[in-house]
């Protein structure tokens, strides 16, 4: 009895059942195919072609791409205005800082459109539409067939797919694989590079509670930004102009003011980025021993150091505010899901369907010649995996870790053009270093980084094998007995690439002998040639796990035919539905499902760096103003949970109510479900969301930017 419990426990981690409403990342093409009935019985009042359709405006239309992905927006204007999260807008906002206009710390807002802030670089892509084109993109692939002939024939047919579809077009079209490579879809997309700035509340708002609630509910965070889409005056993407106008989207969100009941139907439409819910034991495993454990240990060191750095002086804060939230963030990340992936035994649950799978292979001599093969190629790409651990410490320690290896390694191509003596291409290359200069310098610190650098190349050096040392190590072991610190100090000493100056007076007059002595610059070197290196030892495995994986998850929906499979998340547009509720974390805790303005001021801790409480905020609070935000219950809601099913890439996401309307932005998930990404657990998993009349209070009551409130469509 205890092993059947074990494999229905797992294939409920794995599957969409009918019974749990809540799992899965839909595609919103299939959903009058797959979903509708299912949510129309849950509550909603809208027809699958409300919520996608390529004849008529839709949801889908309201609903952008950040970054190509690395965030999610939704618009809500006529004028293209752009609501995410504050975190999502990090970037900019901190890039904007100085001392002087601090909007970290003071908020940014725009007044007229005139105030508003371009981003150089930034993108808003609008899906366009979907296509399932897995027929086209296997034609002439056969399975006798090797991985590489089977791939390079993949690719030719992709590319030919995706030149046809946007030919004659501003669009851009992206063939991508799911379930493994067992479908292939087509993506069109509109992409507007003039993004800009509109508005965003201080930090002590946008990121209330910092890292110690980060992942965490209850939550009291104003988690959100703005922006605003422009496009030529053809009403088309546009490089950035003054000629801009505010682009004319085909459908903006309506935000409702109504609020949300316990059990009220929630949907919400993002880009999420990456799961990986049909991994194999081996897999897991490894994601535990080897991803996140490298994470842990370099991030751990990194983050103290920078803290320590950032709170000398409110220069050194703004410096480093978005650098040291990009590294947090996935560092508690790594933690959580290591804790999560333990307590809900995923790897047993996950051998469990493994060893059912197996056995109904080995019943049928077809299925055997099919699929036989398939867990055997993934468990022997993990028998040793020294190589993926060397790859996951190297990239942590040395080249996301430390700034001075990737930055030095830039000059590459200039050191390529010197020993070439290529007057042309040395030209190119000091304008391409130099065309880098401000952006690098204006947020680095070289005494912190070479901090950094020892004791990361300590992390390294304490969880790699010794034949994946860069020469560099051996020589601090051989010259500087083991004192990382001082071979840091050295490098930095004479490094050219950690003062300014040096490198700009370098610049001026290059020579080939100064890089050749630069020990950062030829340490990069060594770093990327062990880079390659470990990844060629790498690819060697890689081919058999990518064919055994495709194999299990095509076995899979055979064995369970009569299941709805959805694809892993890939930065594609995907619909979730669910309903809000709250949650028993653990024994004797039963958490609410929402939360108010009372718990800023409950948590505060006056000049705290995360839980500080504006002075206005709270004078708005103790005189009760809330305005037309306030729930019925008289209080100001600040942040709702529902067990929709998101990931990261759904940070900045609209949640919707059953008609369609705003009544939140989605912002993160919860610590007690961290293994989501590899196991959904449907008792425990929440999406945690900002409530929009929160966001609306914000902008209103405290910031006074009515200019704003006046242009959205707002249901009282």
């Amino acid at each position: 009895m205890k092993r059947i419990n074990v494999v229905l426990l797992g294939l409920c981690l794995l599957f969409q059942h009918a019974a749990i409403a809540d799992e899965g990342m839909w595609l919103p093409s299939l959903i009058q195919k797959l979903n509708i009935g299912e949510m129309q019985k849950m509550g909603l009042e809208l027809s699958a072609e409300d919520i996608y359709s390529i004849n008529q405006s839709s949801l889908k239309d309201a609903v952008v791409a950040l970054d190509r992905g690395s965030c999610t927006g939704e618009i809500i204007s006529a004028e293209g205005l752009l609501l995410t999260n504050h975190h999502c807008g990090f970037g900019e906002i901190q890039e904007h800082s100085s001392v002087e206009h601090d909007y970290l710390r003071d908020g940014f807002w725009a007044k007229t459109k005139e105030e508003e802030l371009p981003n150089p670089g930034k993108t808003a892509s609008f899906l366009v539409r979907v296509e399932d084109v897995t027929d086209s993109v296997l034609v002439d692939v056969t399975d006798d067939m090797n991985f590489d002939e089977r791939n390079a024939q993949i690719q030719k047919n992709s590319f030919t797919i995706q030149k046809d579809a946007i030919e004659d077009t501003h669009y851009d079209a992206k063939v991508q694989a799911l379930f493994k490579g067992n479908r292939y879809y087509l993506f069109v997309y509109e992409t507007f590079r003039d993004v800009r700035l509109v508005g965003a509340p201080p930090k002590s708002i946008g990121k209330f509670g910092g890292d110690t609630d980060n992942w965490m509910w209850p939550r009291h965070t104003g988690d959100f930004s703005m922006f605003r889409v422009y496009c030529g005056p053809d009403g088309k993407p546009a490089s950035y102009s003054e000629d801009n106008i505010p682009y004319q989207p085909k459908k903006h969100l309506k935000i409702s003011l109504k609020g949300y009941e316990e059990g009220d139907f929630a949907m919400v439409m993002g880009y999420p980025g990456s799961t990986n819910r049909y991994k194999s034991s081996f897999g897991v495993q490894y994601t535990m021993e080897g991803t996140n454990q490298a994470r842990i240990d370099a991030r751990g060191e990194k983050l103290e150091i920078l803290n320590g750095y950032m709170n000398t002086s409110q220069k050194a804060t703004i410096q480093y505010a978005s650098k040291y939230a990009r590294s947090s963030n996935y560092y508690k990340y790594s933690i959580g899901q290591n804790k999560g992936l333990k307590a809900l035994d995923v790897i047993e649950n996950k051998q469990a369907i493994e060893k059912e799978f197996t056995n109904w292979v080995n019943a049928n001599d077809e299925r055997q010649a099919k699929y036989g093969k398939a867990l055997d190629l993934i468990e022997e790409s993990y028998k040793d995996t020294r190589d993926e651990k060397a790859y996951e410490y190297l990239v942590e320690t040395m080249v996301r870790g430390p700034e001075i290896f990737f930055f030095s390694y830039g000059a590459k191509g200039l050191f390529q053009a010197l020993k070439s003596d290529k007057t042309d291409r040395i030209e190119a290359s000091v304008q391409q270093i130099r065309s880098e200069l401000d952006e690098f310098y204006k947020d680095y610190d070289a005494k912190t980084d070479e901090r950094i650098t020892a004791e990361l190349l300590k992390v390294y050096d304490n969880n790699v094998i010794p034949a994946y040392r860069p020469p560099f190590l051996d020589k601090i072991h051989s010259k500087y007995k083991g004192d990382y610190q001082e071979f840091a100090s050295d490098m930095f000493d004479k490094t050219i690439f950690a003062d300014r100056s040096e490198l700009e007076e370098f610049l001026d007059n290059p020579k080939l002998k100064t890089l050749k002595k630069d020990d950062a610059f030829q340490a990069s070197l060594e770093v990327f040639d062990i880079m390659s290196i470990i990844g060629a030892k790498m690819n060697m495995t890689a081919d058999g796990l990518l064919t055994g994986r495709r194999l299990f998850v095509a076995g899979l929906m055979e064995m369970y035919k009569d299941k709805k499979f959805y694809p892993d998340a890939n930065s594609t547009m995907r619909l979730s539905y669910g309903t809000v509720g709250d949650y028993v974390p653990r024994d004797g805790v039963q958490y609410s499902y929402y939360t108010t303005l009372k718990g800023y001021i409950e948590k505060e801790i006056p000049g705290d760096n995360e839980f500080d409480v504006p002075e206005k905020l709270k004078e708005l609070y103790y005189a009760g103003d809330y305005g037309r935000y306030a729930d019925e219950d008289g209080t100001l809601h600040t942040c709702f949970i529902t067990n929709n099913d998101i990931t990261g890439g759904n940070s900045g996401s609209p949640v919707m109510n059953a008609r369609g309307e705003l009544i939140g932005v989605a912002f993160d998930g919860n610590w007690e479900a961290m293994s989501g990404d590899l196991a959904f657990e449907p008792e425990l998993q929440k999406c945690i969301n900002v409530d929009i009349r929160f966001v609306l209070w914000t902008i209103d009551k405290f910031a006074g930017a009515t200019n704003l409130i006046e242009e959205m469509t707002i249901i009282q």
